[in-house]
């Protein structure tokens, strides 16, 4: 099993220091949820980790290389004159070098476009995607390799609600499968609350809790975290269900 660990991890942009004193574990086989505020530091922390961003700390990696990671950012830019099927054998290339495919490697392209439920796309212009469409490309790119390590930042927030179950599921099942360390950051708690088996909580710089998703994500540090007064509830189904009730009330918080 696959894991990563974060020891005191820092990050600044100029001298503002964004993130101070982060740790935390994370451990691989299932869907971790980075919930946070807007400019909480999510996208820095992620730049952190992967080797984008220097800073004080550490990151500790078990059961997988620096090279096993993958990290998606929000913004991916895709404006090249490339077909869908020829972005992901780039992504697919990105370690192995050479333009000489195996007959492996077509057939992990071709898995990931059917895993993802995108080889329809396969012969179409990335410029000529929807936004959703090319988050879903993303995916997929992100994960051609088997990467051991992945980081998302907001994975879902241009897809229809049918596509965000599906690609959750699918995600949570390549956790599942693979092992692999998997973290989103995510703005919808319930999408994180139904599919994520464990959450860190970022705020004020520094991870305020850490650990399964329905223990973290408590009325206190969403008030904390967002301003809100919420609460948990269940459906007819048993799943829980987060309410927002309002602002908070700033004199008991």
């Amino acid at each position: 099993m696959v894991s990563l660990t974060l020891e005191h991890i820092g990050a600044r942009y100029g001298r503002r220091d964004i993130l101070t004193e982060v740790s935390a574990p994370v451990q691989g086989g299932a869907l971790t949820a980075l919930v946070g505020a807007n400019a909480a530091g999510k996208s820095t922390l992620f730049r952190r980790i992967a080797g984008h961003l220097r800073g004080a700390g550490r990151v500790r990696l078990a059961g997988a290389e620096p090279h096993e990671l993958r990290y998606m950012p929000q913004d991916t830019g895709m404006s090249a004159a490339l077909t869908v099927y020829e972005s992901i054998i780039l992504a697919l290339k990105q370690d192995r070098g050479g333009w000489r495919l195996s007959a492996d490697e077509f057939r992990a392209v071709d898995a990931v476009l059917h895993r993802f439920g995108i080889s329809h796309l396969a012969d179409q212009q990335l410029p000529d995607l929807s936004g959703g469409q090319r988050q879903s490309v993303s995916i997929a790119q992100a994960l051609v390799n088997g990467p051991k390590v992945v980081l998302m930042d907001e994975p879902t927030s241009a897809l229809d609600l049918n596509r965000q179950y599906e690609v959750l599921e699918t995600l949570r099942q390549y956790a599942e499968e693979t092992g692999a360390v998997m973290i989103l950051a995510l703005h919808d708690l319930n999408q994180a609350m139904r599919c994520c088996a464990a959450t860190l909580a970022l705020g004020e710089g520094r991870i305020l809790a850490s650990g399964p998703t329905l223990e973290v994500l408590t009325p206190a540090l969403i008030r904390r975290l967002y301003g809100i007064d919420s609460r948990v509830e269940h459906c007819s189904r048993g799943c829980p269900v987060m309410i927002v009730d309002g602002p908070a009330d700033r004199a008991l918080a």
